[in-house]
């Protein structure tokens, strides 16, 4: 990785008092416009003295609950209402969002299998190293929304991912209890390192997660979410308060993913039959799935099993599927996670 810097550019004024709302100009230079820009939305709200928290959203860009709830946030927020400074990305990766892909399709990058990025490979590269090397060296804590995205439905749930360091680990853990998911999932596994939350965790960063919708829809229940959430994380840290009229939030059920066991992957090509549904509590060595192969109808399906107990947080949205895609994973109850 190069310890370049980065060629991204932008008018707006981090220290700045008050609301902008602008862009990061990342240079692109193509047959149609050799001196052009993708310009990436960001906004900074800034008022008083306080810890600085950056919101993200559309990392991937088929996953829309957080792209809707971080531009209602920048339309509606009153500078005056904060205490710090919040800084907002809605489309992280803008051209994956404007195409609706978990991809770029400028590059075919995957933003969260890029950081902590390099300014010289890419537009997708390069957009993980400005967020790696200039706004996380400004950021207290970060949230990166997500969703399942076009293959995968979900629970919704917010996360954690442990670092390994006991400190920050209970300082995320903290705030995913502010949070305040019905559903709270704590990543136990070794974290790759070209996650968003791997690299933020790498600058000793609070950083929370979360799968807020799935199958390439709009969850209203994961907007909802993520807007009454996103107020708690924020009062966590001192940078707004909560409205007066808040409703108390429900109780949290932590669960856990610790290691490739709760996942459960296809043998092979053909047409995915699900055999349990998302919430289903399974016993391992459970039948999972059946995949067909509807071209040869003499054939018995192949079948699948879970190799473990747990609850059904994931399963694949698409019908065809080919060996290695996940068709499910699972999570169990996390005994006294803070």
């Amino acid at each position: 990785m190069s310890a370049g810097q980065s060629l991204i550019w932008t008018e707006v004024d981090y220290d700045q008092a008050g609301k902008q709302i602008g862009f990061l100009n990342l240079p692109h230079s193509v047959t149609r416009s050799a001196y052009g820009v993708i310009r990436i939305p960001v906004a900074v709200i800034r008022h008083g003295s306080g810890p600085t928290i950056l919101l993200m959203a559309g990392n991937h860009g088929d996953e829309y609950e957080g792209q809707i709830a971080l531009t209602r946030f920048v339309q509606a927020v009153d500078p005056g209402a904060v205490q710090g400074r919040i800084i907002v990305l809605p489309a992280a990766n803008l051209p994956a969002a404007l195409a609706g892909t978990r991809t770029s399709p400028l590059d075919g990058g995957n933003l969260n299998r890029s950081f902590p990025g390099d300014p010289d490979r890419g537009p997708t590269a390069a957009i993980a190293h400005y967020t790696d090397s200039v706004l996380y060296p400004l950021a207290d804590a970060m949230h990166d929304y997500h969703a399942g995205g076009s293959s995968l439905h979900y629970l919704t749930f917010a996360s954690a991912r442990l670092s390994g360091d006991p400190e920050l680990d209970r300082r995320a853990l903290a705030a995913l209890t502010a949070f305040a998911p019905p559903l709270a999932q704590v990543w136990a596994t070794t974290p790759d390192p070209r996650l968003s939350h791997a690299a933020a965790n790498a600058r000793k960063i609070v950083a929370l997660g979360g799968e807020f919708g799935g199958g390439g829809d709009v969850s209203i229940d994961g907007i909802r979410l993520i807007e009454a959430g996103m107020r708690r994380f924020l009062a966590h840290f001192g940078v707004m308060e909560l409205p007066k009229d808040a409703p108390a939030p429900p109780a949290t059920r932590f669960v856990e993913v610790r290691d490739r066991s709760y996942y459960v992957y296809a043998p092979e090509r053909g047409v995915f039959e699900p055999l349990v549904q998302l919430g289903d509590q399974v016993e391992a060595g459970q039948p999972a799935a059946r995949v067909h192969l509807v071209e040869n109808p003499a054939r018995e399906p192949a079948g699948c099993h879970f190799q473990r107990s747990g609850l059904v947080v994931c399963r694949r949205a698409l019908g065809r599927c080919e060996p290695g895609d996940c068709l499910f994973h699972l999570a169990t109850d996390m005994p006294d996670p803070v």
